[in-house]
């Protein structure tokens, strides 16, 4: 009888903590890379690219339409939706890292894994890092690691490094149990993986690189170092197979967090056969095509292991497209939807991008949500749906979404305003109606890029989104007070 008890303790003990893990949702979070507001079907019923997976997971779910990242381009973008932070307060303010970069997030620094990681998850990142690797220097160069930027502001040189030893530094220093990613974009070298803390294979071979009539569009990359076998082409269904890989090993007595950064539809647009000539965007839709099945091929396997129903998919993009005005004519398809620009600008199509979150077990499906929500906010928005209110896992700058997906808000509480930074610098500061951008011009890639004001013209630009969201009309000279509030709340902001 005393043996029989003592199991049945066991055994209830055992499910009460089985069923507390299994209460925690599991969450994959999916980044495309440049991929814009207006290519999804569902935000653009003028889109020339079909995407039928992304289309139904935004029917399962909530689709966001004024969602920001916090740069209109991607190394400072995958800072902040890591550390809840802005990019602004990092070692690179300003400007992207490169393949030999060493890491822009600080070693002490808490990011979303770390958190996740404390907390009972399995997690794991697989894609496009780009947040730099603690690359080994040889002997003889380990004295420039004391040289201030060295690898930030300025790149390391690839002679310096000593490829054969493990990294010093990678994702798993920040939470990541497993990683398997590439380095930086797909057009930048080393084209190599690195799995954990270790290359894959050895960099034996080098590239000329590909550089088309097509600035930087098309089947772009640079020259330089890369592995013997890896295929450009193969990138994102390698990617595919590895995230599904995870997910079908992770067991139902841990829930998992997977942090999914694509490559596509990043140059080098480069679709795979069975997708080349599918949409009516060329190569670029092509690729989006192929990004879009390769989500749905994620979807079903969360479906064909019952998972679907706790696990929290959210799917958005680092910064808008880079899809040039001779783009728009040549294939009638507007990326950015109808805002203004192109990645890198300060205006509304450098940073607003598709946002789209479904969880079954909690939020309603076939939603759309105007509410002004930024990247930035994922950290709070973890802490604040495992509860944990620990000091260490708060910051200057994230505000949790989580009662916004769960329906039981309508705005970000304690969130008066969000910045986003142009590939120039530029601030823009957004509150309410009003965006205000601290320069002229795009600040990013579209012409005019910059210019100084003219005798009696406004030094900035002012626009209010409801009335005029194509950013047609700037009204900076004709509302001083909204400018000085807005230029005094970005003051406040950045000077947390």
């Amino acid at each position: 009888m005393k043996r029989h008890w003592l199991l049945s303790l066991f055994v209830c003990c055992f499910s009460l903590l089985y069923s507390s893990a299994q209460e925690k949702p599991n969450i994959i979070y999916i980044l495309a890379d440049d991929l814009g507001y207006g290519d999804l079907s569902v935000y653009n019923k003028k889109s020339k690219i079909k995407t039928p997976h992304l289309d139904q997971l935004a029917k399962q779910g909530v689709r966001f339409t004024d969602a920001h990242s916090p740069s209109s381009v991607c190394t400072p973008t995958r800072y902040s939706i890591l550390t809840g932070r802005y990019p602004f307060r990092s070692k690179l303010p300003v400007g992207v890292l490169q393949g030999y970069s060493r890491p822009l997030i600080e070693t002490d620094r808490m990011t979303v894994a770390k958190l996740l990681q404390e907390n009972g998850y399995n997690t794991a990142v697989i894609g496009k890092w780009h947040l730099g690797l603690g690359w080994k220097p040889k002997r003889e160069y380990a004295h420039l690691l004391n040289v201030p930027g060295y690898g930030i502001q300025t790149e390391m040189r690839p002679e310096h490094i000593d490829f054969d030893a493990e990294l010093e530094l990678s994702p798993n220093t920040h939470g990541f149990d497993y990683s398997y990613v590439l380095p930086a974009s797909l057009d930048m070298p080393p084209y190599v993986y690195v799995e954990n803390k270790k290359l894959v294979e050895r960099l034996t071979s080098t590239t000329p690189g590909q550089k088309p009539d097509t600035a930087y569009g098309g089947a772009f990359w640079r020259g330089g170092l890369q592995s013997k076998s890896f295929d450009f082409y193969g990138v994102l269904p390698h990617f595919t197979a590895k995230a599904k890989t995870f997910i079908e090993q992770q067991s139902n007595r841990n829930p998992f967090f997977l942090y999914l950064p694509f490559p596509s539809p990043h140059t080098p647009w480069m679709p795979t056969e069975e997708y080349r000539g599918k949409s009516e965007a060329g190569e670029y839709g092509d690729f989006v095509q192929q990004m879009d099945a390769a989500v749905g091929s994620i979807l079903q396997t969360l479906d064909s292991m019952g998972l679907s129903k706790n696990t929290i998919v959210i799917f958005t993009s680092d910064n808008g497209p880079y899809w040039r005005e001779d783009h728009i004519k040549q294939f009638n398809h507007r990326a950015a939807g109808d805002w203004k620009g192109m990645k890198g600008d300060a205006y509304e199509a450098g940073h607003r991008v598709p946002f789209i979150v479904r969880w079954p077990e909690k939020m309603k499906g076939n939603q759309t949500n105007p509410a002004l929500i930024s990247h930035v906010n994922f950290m709070a928005t973890v802490s604040d749906l495992l509860q944990v209110n620990s000091p260490k896992y708060k910051t200057e700058d994230s505000y949790s979404m989580l009662p916004l997906w769960l329906g039981q808000s309508s705005a970000v509480e304690g969130q008066d305003a969000v910045v986003q930074s142009s590939s120039m610098g530029y601030f823009a500061v957004r509150s309410g109606d009003w965006k205000l951008i601290m320069g002229l011009g795009s600040g990013g890639f579209s012409y005019p890029k910059q210019y100084a004001a003219a005798s009696g013209e406004a030094p900035g630009q002012l626009y209010n989104l409801r009335k005029d969201p194509e950013e047609k009309e700037n009204v900076y000279g004709i509302n001083p007070e909204v400018v000085d509030r807005l230029k005094k709340r970005l003051q406040e902001i950045r000077a947390k």
